[in-house]
């Protein structure tokens, strides 16, 4: 059961959603973040919305009909976010939907956590097995391990990547605005252990606005992207830590529901998009779990260079030889 009112949100702070075209991925499955988004933008006003997924079918279809029921408009889409010929298949069909112009908001959502493993570290011993038993178990922990990582890093690296290619080159030739929002994690600044992929994978995304403003080089107006470092948020992926607060607790007194975490997004959608351009803006939340407060922080990743004093005292030199 979807409970849409918990997604109608003021006018105040659907300013920015307003009227706009908005695909997102990674947005059917029912509980999780992406589904919070689609709702806060079907219901509040957005002129349509594409909600994507590629195997949750059922609930993203339930997810579309409960926006396109309360008076949104809403259509589905499936793909595999990692598979370039189902993501450039989906381009006629949006645009079509969207009643002939690409997206003007993009969220890229898509992701999975793992398992959780401790990277290079082996399995615990078993008491009494066998030292062929052992190395068997370690390899096969060793191979499931790393494809689990490898599922996460494509999900949300690839994923993204061909989304902002396709869509950055539509607004482009249709000479339409694009404001592109990459939901990242807080791991990917205060990494935590057992999910080594899924750390890399949303350290990755925070790089993203970046390129694009550097790729797009003059027509890069037309094109914003920012990227956002989420606290724990309770969904699928997540609910198991819910009462663990050596978990969350670092970051926060109690996990954010999904249609609060929409709202902190609803209010950055708000903001001038040539004032997020280029930033990761992450999320913090103060307070206590009866009376929580969020607010918004840049995070700066421009690298410093330091001299490394060994190397100044012992400097290579290499000389041209020249003929005469």
């Amino acid at each position: 059961m979807i409970n849409t009112p918990d997604f109608t949100f003021s006018s105040e702070l659907t300013e920015g959603i307003r009227g706009k075209r908005v695909l997102i991925t990674g947005a059917g499955k029912h509980g999780g973040l992406g589904q919070a988004f689609a709702l806060a933008s079907g219901l509040n006003e957005a002129a349509a919305v594409g909600v994507h997924f590629y195997r949750s079918y059922n609930d993203g279809l339930e997810t579309v009909n409960a926006i396109n029921e309360a008076g949104g408009n809403a259509f589905p889409v499936q793909a595999d976010v990692t598979n370039t010929s189902d993501v450039w298949s989906i381009r006629s069909y949006v645009i079509e939907k969207m009643g002939g112009l690409p997206p003007n908001v993009l969220i890229c959502n898509s992701g999975l956590s793992e398992k959780g493993y401790l990277l290079g570290r082996p399995p615990r011993t078993v008491e009494g097995e066998s030292p062929a038993m052992r190395r068997a178990r370690a390899r096969q922990a060793f191979v499931d391990n790393l494809n689990d990582s490898t599922q996460v890093i494509n999900t949300k690296m690839d994923g993204f990547l061909y989304m902002t290619h396709l869509w950055a080159g539509e607004a482009l030739h249709y000479g339409e605005s694009l404001q592109i929002m990459y939901v990242s994690s807080r791991q990917a600044v205060d990494p935590g252990a057992g999910v080594p992929g899924y750390v890399l994978a949303n350290f990755g995304v925070l790089s993203l606005p970046r390129i694009v403003r550097t790729n797009l080089g003059r027509k890069s107006d037309l094109v914003t992207a920012f990227s956002v470092a989420l606290p724990f948020v309770r969904t699928g992926m997540t609910d198991a830590y819910a009462d663990n607060e050596k978990v969350f607790g670092r970051w926060q007194p109690r996990m954010l529901e999904t249609h609060e975490a929409a709202q902190c997004l609803l209010q950055l959608l708000n903001q001038p998009a040539q004032a997020l351009d280029d930033t990761v803006l992450q999320l913090n939340v103060t307070g206590d779990a009866d009376a929580i407060r969020t607010t918004w922080s840049e995070v700066e990743l421009k690298p410093v260079s330091v001299s490394v004093p060994w190397s100044e005292e012992d400097a290579l030199v290499f000389n041209q030889a020249r003929e005469v």
